[in-house]
């Protein structure tokens, strides 16, 4: 009888270990909870090469594409790079993005982007008439002074207290 015990105590004791503690659930593929699965129809890489040229383009079936092609310029060879992507809203609308990215800064298009609301009479007015003050005033040789802040102290040669 304790040989019994024994026993279905040991097998009781197997059964509660967890089985396959620590390891990671199997990936789901063909939908599931993480949601289906969307083929890659484009892909396309370039680089970058040697001298730093560079481009890529993908599209996925269910209507994303990106595409950017980049190159470095100037003497520190900082990449400049151009390009955009789409993709479709879930009422229907399609989304379209353009970018630029230079020494100028980065610059994004799209009709989707908000604009702000247009100058004010008053204020288009006073433009128009500084434009028209700095014509007359480099016509005439002269110009709008120019200020300057004074310079800056010279630097601290240590700390006092």
């Amino acid at each position: 009888m304790p040989q019994n015990l024994l026993i279905c105590l040991l097998l009781g004791a197997v059964n509660a270990f967890p089985q396959g503690y620590g390891a990671p659930p199997p990936p789901s593929y063909g939908g599931g909870p993480s949601g289906p699965v969307v083929p890659i129809l484009v892909d396309n890489r370039e680089g970058p090469d040697a001298s730093g040229v560079y481009s890529f383009n993908f599209e996925t079936g269910d209507g994303i594409s990106r595409h950017e092609q980049g190159a470095p310029q100037g003497p520190e060879g900082a990449v400049a790079a151009q390009g955009g992507w789409t993709f479709t809203f879930p009422d229907g609308t399609p989304a379209v993005f353009q970018f630029v990215a230079d020494g100028a800064g980065y610059s994004v298009q799209s009709d989707l982007l908000p604009t702000p609301p247009p100058l004010p009479p008053h204020a288009i007015a006073q433009i128009e008439k500084a434009a028209r003050e700095d014509a007359a005033a480099a016509a005439s040789g002269g110009g709008r002074p120019q200020y300057s802040a004074p310079p800056p102290p010279p630097p601290s040669q240590g700390y006092s207290f």
